[in-house]
């Protein structure tokens, strides 16, 4: 086992790469904190878990509100006593064309992508530091290399999780190793809401592989950034995109 005794923090994880992220640590021997916004969901995560003979709390938290970070520590700690992984990996999707972004939007989207991955590492770090190894992993998007119409507020905060990812390795190092995801067309729940894979025509025709990824594929690079097999990998935004044109 890979993760075995560790535990892992994996935010917004009630559904899509965050739920495989976190049955697949658990499969590896972690014990995971399962986050998000719906209880129903959570335990379900939570029992499948725990229905494989692995371990697994959850915490219901709403990642746009920064406050809620201490929550989820606190509990964990609570729970587990310590913090070894923390995948950062909720999200907010935003629409709206740049003359139509409202502020209200543009934080809440800020909040979720950034601002609450950049709290709870501040708050996890010193838990990490002082055992003297962690592992952190961002969730960043192929939208962070390039821009479309449309999507100026979530184009914008995961060119920001790129750079602060690579601040936090400079940062947090040696004892703790940062790294991101950059997912493309991942068969998600989020990407269901803008209408599925048929509104990712162009991003499959881009694609050598010709096809939209899955959750699962997220999730078994999450392992490799999370477990010693990746030890010397750090401060990389790691694209799984199938090979997507920019």
């Amino acid at each position: 086992m890979k993760l075995k005794n560790k535990v892992a923090i994996v935010t917004g994880s009630t559904s899509g790469m965050g739920r495989a992220t976190a049955i697949l640590f658990a499969r590896e021997g972690a014990k995971v904190v399962v986050t998000g916004r719906n209880e129903e969901r959570a335990k379900a995560v939570v029992e499948q878990i725990k229905g494989e003979g692995n371990e697994a709390i959850y915490v219901l938290i709403d990642t746009s509100k920064v406050e809620d970070a201490k929550v989820l520590l606190d509990k964990t700690l609570e729970a587990y006593g310590t913090v070894d992984i923390l995948f950062n990996n909720a999200g907010s999707l935003s629409m709206s064309p740049l003359q139509e972004v409202t502020l209200e939007e543009w934080d809440k989207v800020f909040n979720v992508n950034v601002t609450s991955a950049l709290y709870l590492t501040q708050l996890v770090a010193p838990v990490m530091k002082e055992k003297g190894k962690g592992v952190i992993i961002n969730t960043s998007s192929v939208a962070a290399y390039a821009a479309h119409h449309g999507f100026a507020a979530y184009i914008s905060s995961k060119h920001a999780m790129n750079g602060l990812t690579k601040s936090m390795a400079w940062e947090l190092g040696p004892e703790i190793r940062v790294n991101a995801i950059a997912p493309g067309a991942i068969h998600t729940a989020m990407v269901d809401s803008i209408g599925g894979p048929d509104v990712l025509t162009h991003m499959i025709e881009g694609c050598p592989l010709k096809r939209v990824g899955q959750p699962e594929d997220i999730a078994s690079v999450a392992l490799f950034l999370a477990s010693d097999d990746s030890s010397f990998i750090d401060g990389q935004i790691i694209r799984v995109d199938g090979g997507v044109e920019a």
